[in-house]
Parts: C-alpha cells; sequence; structure tokens
C-alpha cells in the first residue's frame, strides 16, 4: 500500500512538471510573437525646448553712405598749375589739394593797393581843405554853401578810400581761392581736371568729390509698422545697431539708429533709417551692401525652440514632442518669430520639452523613437 502512494505521488509530480514546461513554452512563444509584431524604434534627434534673454530685433538690408560728401569746385577762373594728391589718397581737412595760377588775380590786387594809395592822398588834401574852410567859415570869410561843398568833397574822397578798401579785401581773397584746400578729413575719388586745364568758378562738374567715412552711416529700410515701436524705444534710450557682411566671419560692427524720416514711402510701404559707425578701423565703405540688425529690447523669459523642429502643416505649424515613453506627440504651436538657428515660440511649448529636430518624416503621433544628442538653443 505504501508503495502505491508514492507511485501515485511520482505520477502526479511528473503531471505537474509537464503542465509546467507547458505552460513556459507557451508563453516564451507568446512573447517571441510580440517581439516580432513590435515595431522597432524610428532614430531620431532631439534637443531642449528652453527659456530665456533673447532680443527683439528688425533685420534689413543697408548701403553704407558716407557721412559726408564734398564735390570740390574752383570758385576763380584760372589755370590748374599743380595738384597736391592723387587719386583715392585719403586727405586730412586743410590739405592743400589745387592751386590755380594766381598771376592776373595777384595783379588785379596790386591795382587795387595802388588806387588805395592814390584816394588815401586826395582824402588828406580834402581833410586839410576842410580844415581851413572850416576857420574860415567861422570868420565869416566865406558862404556856408562853400564850406559845404568842401564838406563834400572830402566825404565823398573817404568814402571812395573804404570803397577801395573793399576793393582791395576782395581782390585778396579772390587770390586765396587760388589755393584750393580739403574741408573735410575723408577720401578723394576720381580726378575730373587734371593739371593745365582751364577751369571756371563753380562749373557744373566738380574737380574732385571726397567722401568723409569716419564716422559713416548706413542706411536701410524697415516695413512701416514699425514706426511706433521704434520711436517708442529711440525715447527710451539709443537704439543700438548692428551691421555685417554676408557670408562673412567677421564680428558684427556696433553703432546706433541717428535718423528716422519725417515721412514712410507710400510705393513701398517702408520708412528709411540711417545708423552712424565710428568705423575707426574703415571696414564700411561707400556704396557695400550690409545686413542690418537694429535690436529694440531685450524679451526676458521667452520660450526657444530649435528652428530644426518647426514643420508646416494644413493647420499651421507644429513639433514633435518626445515623451517620457518614448514615443512622440504632435503639438501645433504658434511662433512669434524665427532668427535664424532660434524659434521664438508664443504658445504650444514649455521649457524642458524635448522636440524632434532630425527625422521628423518618419513619425507619426505614438511612434517610438530612440533619441540621439541633439543642439541645445545657445
Amino acid at each position: 500500500m505504501p508503495r502505491r502512494k508514492n507511485l501515485l505521488a511520482i505520477a502526479a509530480a511528473l503531471a505537474a512538471l509537464a503542465v509546467a514546461i507547458g505552460l513556459v513554452a507557451q508563453y516564451n512563444k507568446e512573447s517571441r510573437a510580440a517581439v516580432q509584431k513590435a515595431p522597432p524604434s524610428v532614430p531620431v534627434t532631439a534637443a531642449p525646448v528652453v527659456a530665456k534673454t533673447v532680443p527683439v530685433r528688425l533685420i534689413a538690408i543697408g548701403n553704407v553712405e558716407p557721412f559726408t560728401t564734398v564735390a570740390v569746385k574752383a570758385r576763380v577762373d584760372g589755370q590748374i598749375v599743380s595738384v597736391h594728391f592723387k587719386e583715392g589718397d585719403e586727405v586730412i581737412k586743410g590739405a592743400l589739394l589745387f592751386e590755380i595760377d594766381p598771376r592776373p588775380l595777384a595783379a588785379t590786387l596790386k591795382q587795387a593797393q595802388a588806387s588805395l594809395l592814390k584816394d588815401k592822398a586826395l582824402l588828406d588834401r580834402a581833410v586839410e581843405q576842410e580844415k581851413r574852410y572850416k576857420d574860415l567859415l567861422q570868420k565869416n570869410f566865406i558862404s556856408p554853401d562853400a564850406y559845404d561843398q568842401v564838406k563834400t568833397n572830402m566825404d565823398s574822397a573817404a568814402a571812395t578810400v573804404r570803397g577801395d578798401e573793399a576793393t582791395i579785401e576782395s581782390a585778396r581773397l579772390q587770390l586765396e581761392y587760388c589755393t584750393i584746400r580739403s574741408p573735410v578729413t575723408g577720401y578723394a575719388g576720381k580726378i575730373a581736371i587734371q593739371q593745365g586745364n582751364l577751369v571756371k568758378a563753380n562749373d557744373t562738374n566738380p574737380l574732385v568729390t571726397i567722401n568723409q567715412i569716419v564716422p559713416v552711416y548706413a542706411s536701410f529700410s524697415v516695413p512701416e509698422q514699425h514706426i511706433p515701436d521704434i520711436r517708442k524705444f529711440q525715447a527710451d534710450g539709443v537704439l543700438q545697431v548692428q551691421a555685417g557682411f554676408a557670408n562673412s566671419s567677421r564680428p558684427l560692427i556696433k553703432g546706433k539708429l541717428s535718423f528716422i524720416d519725417n515721412s514712410a514711402d507710400m510705393t513701398t510701404g517702408t520708412i528709411k533709417l540711417k545708423a552712424e559707425f565710428p568705423n575707426v578701423d574703415k571696414a564700411l565703405w561707400p556704396g557695400q551692401f550690409v545686413n542690418v540688425v537694429m535690436t529694440l529690447y531685450d524679451q526676458k523669459d521667452a520660450v526657444v525652440a530649435p528652428s530644426a523642429a518647426v514643420q508646416n502643416g494644413p493647420n499651421g505649424q507644429y513639433v514633435y514632442v518626445v515623451k517620457p515613453d518614448m514615443t512622440v506627440e504632435l503639438r501645433n504651436i504658434k511662433v512669434t518669430r524665427t532668427e535664424g538657428d532660434e524659434t521664438i515660440v508664443a504658445s504650444g511649448l514649455e521649457p524642458g520639452d524635448q522636440v524632434v529636430t532630425v527625422g521628423q518624416l518618419r513619425l507619426a503621433p505614438g511612434t517610438r523613437v530612440s533619441v540621439g544628442k541633439g543642439t541645445q538653443p545657445s
């Protein structure tokens, strides 16, 4: 009887073991099937959304203009006898540029001086005569009319002397005009009339044009709807402007807004502005095109996402957000503005969200992803 009980126990144990083995086999089969059915993760690159202070800026294409442009012209007629600079030279304010033959004007000055000496001698004689006639009048030896005639002659001689002095001053000034000096410090352009040629006073064509480029202006235009903001923030302080060249590694050149036009252009809907740059190193040259960036103010705690994450869809702009379970969610957003690699978001994202920057074409809501390292907004 005991032996029979042992056999029954062994049989029950074997049956339980067989059931366990069957269950394990069934579980392994179902697990393998589940693994085979699960889609693979899509590799993507993601980056975090951050909150930081970003400047609110207006960006435009500008054109460099000289601070001052002077068209140098002759103020007297004559022949150019010497040129004291070369085309393209930097000339200092007061530097000698041209000399016009002074001999005709020097002769005119001498003639005026000689006339002055003659008329002064006549005035001296008239003064002495007036003194004598005045004594005779007091003694009643002559009539008042006779004295008045002598007095008139003296006054006329004095006026003639004053006229001679003015003529001499004018002749001396005309002689000084034979020497033409630079009115500003700048760079000379092409010499239009060379040495040996005759020039006329205030001729249509200038002898040379000089551009002052230290400091220098950059003119640019922005949409007219920005006028209230520009005037508002300019009233609070100087608006900073930066200029740079396209495809250049050179740091941006700093300046300040100096001019707002008094009317908008009705044909383009823009308003013209000018920024002044010290330009000590003369990096900006008249006629160049530059990228101009004007900062209005600094926006604090702005929500910033990488521009590469923003996609365009039928319902507007959206991003894919990586959730903690490594699946993605399509989230519609509203964009305030985009500046290069950064997009400032008005709504739809929060700091700390992970957004997909590379691989969006293979995604759909709920797709499982494996995330590589992205670029965090600076």
